[in-house]
Parts: structure tokens; C-alpha cells; sequence
């Protein structure tokens, strides 16, 4: 049977710094880029050798911005990359040139391992080995091919018969750890008695997918584990598979080397096409808005600066100067309404931004005591801190303020109108989706405050919170702005209409 690692799966939070180490710094190549076939509006890199081999690939989830996960048993705690034997002394030098952090060199099972950092905390060994790689990449010293994960349970002799299912045979125990042997790798299995538990997220490899000949034995392979929580089998595209937890819950997979990468990219082309799934065609537009950019090693690119509020940008392949910033609302994030904008605007800079408020684990601009009774000290102090935050973002990042536009829903746009009467000269352009009065007094505004701002409110005549919406079009009337306030047939949700009637007042 064929046995060996197909891949490792981890997550990231930065989606630059992840291609700038595996590709840049250690050299791999991205071999390809897909919305996620679980969820298509998570990135999906893919990272291997000059042919994306199956046992080359290390593969990565981005959740922007996503929290941290922790190390711990029933979770993959390292993976190991082969390169040439005498390759060590200068991946330390590049390591420490770079400031990788770096440890070693020392020996584990009679190999040399330096043991790297990469930017998510991600432990990556690199083992001083001879394992040819199936396609070798441009760097003569680059990585050939995986060598090993380390699995940390608390089951270890039960860890280890599961694999048995797999093809790996017993090898050699060093201290913890027990070392599993296939056809072309290995993989270390570490009693992790007395750690704490692994914790999901952004800096955890989620899991090592092990290889199957062909679907045949995929299915086979699901009907000899239909006494456990086996999945059915999956089509990914590039490849079938199943999942399946190891008895210490270890996340595993069992994937098919083909019909392989190169599926619908030459060979020469790997890597440069954002793909979405097949069942999320319909909306391939959208996704490659709301996926997160990023840049080759040697591409020109455009810094991300660490401000105050989380915040991501999306830039067209024309732009034409403008910035629209978007505030989502209760419960959305930086990304939800960058479809939206691109379709108003499809050569505008978009800015997507997140409210830094929570509530039972949702994003939000501002606490809320009840639906509709607001902490009036907080949105002060969040609309002060908005304003500082664009200040910021305007110097940092080259933008426009006479050409920039805010578009808020809901809890967002609720925010943008609380800021336009205590800060009235940080925003002359809005477009506010459903949104309301939020301040219970608000100053009276200056004459003239508003002069020459435009503003359009879009409400819903059967919006539950509506009743509130005519006590912010006062105030914004009193202080001058240039108000266009028209009511839709809806509810509180966004409607076709809200696309057409912002199109039309935008442009």
C-alpha cells in the first residue's frame, strides 16, 4: 500500500508574514491558492515542491487576524522538513541573518534538526537528511520533502496502533517520544501526559493527511473505520479524502495522491490563480474580494501598518484614488460589506474595519445595555478613537481624505452618525444603511457644522428599529449636511434596492 504523509494543514493570522516565510524565506513554492472547501471565505495556500507532490505540501488556513489557538495533546505539535545534509550550518546563518528564531543544532534520532519558528509561533524543523525531492525546487539547499509531524497524546500506545491502519511500522523510542515508519517518512508520536490540552486556532497545525493509492482505497479505508467518527469521503478537488480522530482526538486525514494540482494550472503556472470551490462558483467574485491580499517574494507590495482597530484592505487591480471605509454591523466583521462596496465601486480602495466592542463573543462598535439602549460614554470614546484611527491610517497609508466615503450597517452606520455630530469635520462623505440615533444627547451642532457634507440614509419601512432613524436625520439636518434620506421596501436585512439606490447617489 502506499503510505507517508500527504500534508500538513495549519492556520495562520498573517496572511503576508506565512508567504514570506514558507515562500520567501525557506523557499517552498505556493503551488496554489483556493477559497477553503469547508468554508470559502477562509483562504487556502498550499505549499510544496515544483510540482506540488503529495509529501512535499505544507498547507495553510488563514483567519485574518484570528485568535490564537495553544499547543497541547491530541493535537500535530511540529512538522520537519527534509534538506540536504550538509545544508545546516547555512540554513542557521539564514536563519539568524533573517531572525527566524532559531534552536540547534542538535540530534534527534541520530539526525541534525534545527528547530525554526515561523511567524505564527509554528514549530518547523528542518532535518539534515538525504530525501531526493520528487521535483526539485530553483534553490539547490531549499526543503525536498516532509520528513515528519509530531503527534502529542496522551495515548500513546493507542496513537500508535491506530497508525498501524495507515502503513507506519514501530521504529526506534527516544525518551517521550515513539518514533512510526513508512515507506518515506516517519512520524514521532510524544507522550504529552500531564500537558494541557491543544485549543483550536491561528498558530495550530490542525492536522496531518496521510497518503491513499487511489478512491478505492480511500473507501476501503472508511469502511474499516465505520466503528469511529470517520467522515464520509470528500471531494477536494486535487484530491478524495476522509477524516478521521485518532483515540487522544488527534485529527488525521487520508487523501488520495491524485488527481493532483496541476488538475487545472500548467505545470509553469502553479500558484498564480485564486481558485474558489466548485459549489461556490456563483459568488467567485465575491470571494475574491472578501479573501485577503497578498504578495509573491519580489512582487511589489503594500504595507500593513499595526493600528489601533483590526482592519484589512482591499485593492483594485485600477484603482482610481477613492477609499470607501466600512463599518460593519452587530456581529459581521472587516470583510462583510467589501462586496457590497466593490460592486458600488469597483475601482475604489476599500477598508474594511472591525469595532472593537464584544458582546457573548460578537464584534460590535459599542456596548449596548438592551437592543436599543446604548453606552453613551463608550460610543464617545469609540468615535474618538475611530477618528484617531483614520488619522492614522490616512498618514500611514498614502490616502485621500477629500476622496474617501464611510458606508456603515446597522451598529456600524450607527457609529458613523454618532461621529458626524461629535466630530464633524472627520467624515464629509456617508452612506448609512439602517441606522439610527445612538446618542441619547447629542451637542448641539455648530452652524454650518455639516456644510458640505453628503450623506445618504437608506431605512427600511418594515425595519424594527426604524422608529429611531428620523431623530438622526434631524440632527444631521441641523448641522447643515447635505441629507438624502429615502426609505426601502424591507426590514432591518440589506436589500437589492440598498445596491441600487447607493450606486446611484455615489456616483
Amino acid at each position: 500500500m502506499t503510505t507517508g504523509i500527504h500534508h500538513v494543514t495549519g492556520i495562520t493570522r498573517r496572511v503576508q508574514a506565512n508567504v514570506d516565510f514558507y515562500a520567501g524565506f525557506l523557499g517552498l513554492r505556493l503551488v496554489k491558492r483556493t477559497g477553503g472547501f469547508e468554508d470559502a471565505e477562509q483562504l487556502h495556500l498550499f505549499y510544496g515542491d515544483a510540482l506540488a507532490s503529495p509529501g512535499s505540501l505544507v498547507t495553510f488556513l488563514v483567519w485574518e487576524d484570528g485568535a490564537p489557538g495553544r499547543v497541547g495533546h491530541g493535537q500535530v505539535s511540529e512538522i520537519a522538513l527534509a534538506v540536504p545534509p550538509d545544508s545546516i550550518g547555512t540554513w542557521l546563518v539564514r536563519a539568524m541573518t533573517a531572525h527566524v528564531p532559531v534552536e540547534g543544532p542538535t540530534r534527534e534520532f541520530g539526525e541534525t534538526v534545527l528547530r525554526l519558528k515561523d511567524p505564527d509561533g509554528v514549530t518547523v524543523k528542518l532535518v539534515g537528511i538525504d530525501l531526493p525531492a520528487a521535483a526539485p525546487l530553483p534553490d539547490p539547499l531549499a526543503p525536498t520533502r516532509l520528513r515528519s509531524v509530531t503527534l502529542m497524546t496522551e495515548k500513546l500506545a493507542d496513537s500508535a496502533a491506530f497508525l498501524g491502519q495507515f502503513g507506519y511500522r514501530p521504529g526506534t523510542v527516544e525518551g517521550a517520544v515513539r518514533r512510526m515508519v513508512s515507506d518515506t517518512d516517519v512520524i514521532d508520536i510524544r507522550d504529552g501526559s500531564g500537558f494541557f490540552a491543544g485549543i483550536p486556532g491561528t498558530g495550530i497545525l490542525d492536522h496531518v493527511a496521510l497518503r491513499a493509492v487511489d478512491a478505492d482505497a480511500v473507501r476501503r479505508m472508511r469502511l474499516a473505520l465505520k466503528d469511529t467518527d470517520v467522515t464520509s469521503v470528500h471531494d477536494r478537488k486535487y484530491f478524495l479524502s476522509l477524516y478521521v480522530r485518532d483515540p487522544a482526538s488527534i485529527l488525521l486525514e487520508y487523501a488520495t495522491d491524485g488527481p493532483g494540482f496541476t488538475l487545472d494550472e500548467a505545470p509553469d503556472q502553479l500558484g498564480t490563480t485564486l481558485f474558489v470551490p466548485p459549489q461556490d462558483a456563483a459568488r467567485a467574485e465575491d470571494l475574491r474580494v472578501l479573501l485577503p491580499q497578498f504578495a509573491l517574494p519580489g512582487e511589489e507590495r503594500s504595507p500593513m501598518r499595526d493600528l489601533h482597530f483590526v482592519h484589512r484592505f482591499h485593492r483594485p487591480e485600477n484603482p482610481d484614488g477613492s477609499t470607501i471605509v466600512l463599518l460593519h454591523g452587530t456581529g459581521g466583521n472587516e470583510t462583510d460589506l467589501m462586496p457590497l462596496a466593490h460592486r458600488l465601486a469597483p475601482n475604489a480602495t476599500l477598508l474594511g474595519v472591525r469595532g472593537r466592542s464584544t458582546e457573548e463573543g460578537i464584534n460590535r462598535w459599542f456596548r449596548r445595555f438592551d437592543a436599543v439602549t446604548y453606552d453613551q460614554e463608550d460610543i464617545r470614546a469609540e468615535a474618538e478613537a475611530f477618528v484617531a484611527f483614520i488619522e492614522d491610517a490616512v498618514r500611514s497609508y498614502g490616502l485621500d481624505p477629500a476622496r474617501m466615503t464611510y458606508l456603515g450597517y446597522s451598529n456600524g452606520a450607527n457609529l458613523i452618525g454618532a461621529i458626524l455630530q461629535l466630530h464633524p469635520q472627520a467624515i464629509r462623505s456617508a452612506i448609512l444603511l439602517r441606522a439610527v440615533q445612538a446618542l441619547e444627547n447629542p451637542p448641539e451642532p455648530a452652524e454650518g457644522a455639516l456644510a458640505g457634507h453628503g450623506v445618504l440614509m437608506l431605512n427600511g419601512a418594515r425595519d424594527m428599529f426604524g422608529r429611531m432613524a428620523p431623530a438622526l436625520e434631524q440632527a444631521l439636518r441641523r448641522g447643515g449636511a447635505e441629507l438624502d434620506s429615502r426609505t426601502l421596501a424591507a426590514g432591518h436585512e440589506l436589500s437589492p434596492d440598498d445596491l441600487t439606490q447607493a450606486g446611484a447617489w455615489l456616483a
